[in-house]
């Protein structure tokens, strides 16, 4: 059994780590090394402190390092980043990046929990002043700073969450945005007429939106960024830029530590979070991931998962035997005044997955119609038409939606087919579902595409 505990990250999927090989083992002597300035942080509210709904960095913190050594018995060092991994003598060694300092570490286990870090595309400009991206706190305070100095037009890269709800703060905030997808439609998971209807409620919240037009150059004055230029040949004018097109494993350390590496450069781990050294682990965004669908390889970067991962992770390397099955792409924000939801496969991706899929939507309210104060659930189902299994599920509207997808996320997992669903007794009162609530409609609905055997 280890005694020797060495963690590389200290967000949520090292720190869920560190904690539960703290608890399954207190005489373990851990320690864990970040190397920005901050820890156990909620990384997916930074778009909200970006527009102030969170004013201090401070309160998107969980513990700070000082109190993980103090009151969880685990310490804790930021501005430290761990530059090599030695395999054979089991050694790490660990740059002090306030002065410079170079040290070793021994470990008899080893976490790496290194997260993603943002793609950035290949175009003129992209590492000017005046461009941004969002994935850390120091990165969420240089924004919120150059919003608050004043910027008054801000142009995002980029059409996926983060895009989105940074664009809807900026907006919120009263700067002028203009937003630049490169693909035909926002969030590409969704369905085109729920896409269009994302489009339509940005625009509405005063975001210009621009789908197929791709960035092509980030304008400079001065050495600055002044504005972008876009695949449509207008140069968009703005005072800040933000580059939100994805992120990718950040997997060069395993990768210089001959580690197996897999789909999109993610560390290769089995059920366990074991990589292909049994001495180490790995866990969060850092990893591939499994497709609990199809069982193919897939890369997925969620705080859920990596805090999951991270759990199994650390009781795994003392003595337990947990595993990690895979993900569903379970995911979920809101923009302005509606809410997006979706699980599972789209039907693109169904159909790419060997399936034969069939889809169907509803719009059903989210209460009784007579009970005042409702909305809609718009839910779109993706099933097997031979089969009636249940393969994906895409939800817009109010803020129950979130709800009704978590129902089809236990749906999906447990193997149901759209019969079995339509059978599910689910909760009614009038204040707070339809009698037929929206999964049983859309159920029903689903039903009539399938094959009759």
């Amino acid at each position: 059994m280890a005694k020797r505990l060495v963690v590389i990250g200290g967000t949520a999927a090292g720190l869920s780590a560190a904690s539960k090989a703290k608890r399954n083992m207190p005489e373990l002597e851990i320690e864990v090394y970040e190397k920005s300035g901050y820890v156990s942080y909620g990384a997916c509210g930074l778009p909200y402190f970006v527009g102030n709904l969170i004013h201090e960095p401070e309160d998107l913190v969980s513990l700070t390092a000082d109190q993980l050594r103090t009151k969880r018995g685990i310490p804790t060092y930021i501005h430290h980043e761990v530059t090599a991994i030695d395999r054979v003598a089991k050694i790490v060694t660990v740059s002090n990046l306030d002065t410079g300092d170079r040290f070793e570490r021994p470990y008899d286990a080893l976490v790496i929990a290194t997260g993603a870090v943002p793609v950035l595309p290949p175009i003129p400009g992209i590492h000017a002043e005046g461009v941004h991206c969002l994935r850390t706190v120091e990165s969420g305070i240089a924004l919120k700073a150059r919003v608050q100095c004043g910027a008054k037009k801000a142009v995002v890269i980029g059409g996926g969450f983060i895009g989105l709800e940074v664009a809807e703060e900026l907006a919120l905030s009263g700067v002028q945005v203009t937003l630049l997808e490169g693909e035909k439609r926002l969030l590409t998971f969704l369905n085109e007429e729920y896409a269009a209807e994302v489009e339509r409620t940005l625009s509405a919240g005063g975001v210009s939106v621009h789908t197929g037009c791709p960035a092509k150059e980030i304008i400079l004055q001065s050495g600055r960024a002044a504005g972008v230029l876009g695949a449509d040949g207008c140069v968009y004018d703005a005072d800040l830029v933000l580059v939100a097109v994805g992120v990718r494993p950040c997997a060069d350390l395993a990768r210089a530590a001959g580690l197996a590496l897999g789909y999109k450069g993610g560390i290769v781990v089995d059920e366990h979070l074991q990589t292909s050294d049994p001495s180490i682990w790995a866990c969060g965004d850092c990893v591939q991931m499994r497709n609990l669908i199809t069982g193919e390889p897939c890369y997925v970067p969620l705080g859920t998962t990596a805090n999951k991962q991270g759990r199994i992770a650390g009781g795994n390397l003392t003595g337990e035997d947990g595993c990690f099955r895979g993900v569903l792409a379970s995911q979920v924000t809101k923009v302005f005044d509606l809410y997006i939801a979706s699980t599972g496969l789209s039907m693109e991706q169904a159909r790419s997955a060997g399936f034969d899929p069939a889809c169907t939507a509803i719009t059903k309210g989210d209460r009784a119609s007579y009970y005042p104060g409702g909305g809609d659930n718009h839910l779109y189902l993706v099933f097997d038409r031979h089969t009636g299994r249940l393969l994906g599920a895409q939800g817009i509207g109010t803020a129950s939606v979130a709800g009704r997808i978590n129902v089809l996320v236990a749906a999906i997992t447990s193997g149901m087919t759209v019969s079995q669903l339509n059978e599910l007794d689910l909760v009614y009162a009038p204040p707070v579902a339809p009698v037929y609530d929206p999964i049983l409609i859309a159920a029903s609905q689903a039903l009539k595409k399938v094959d009759k055997k």
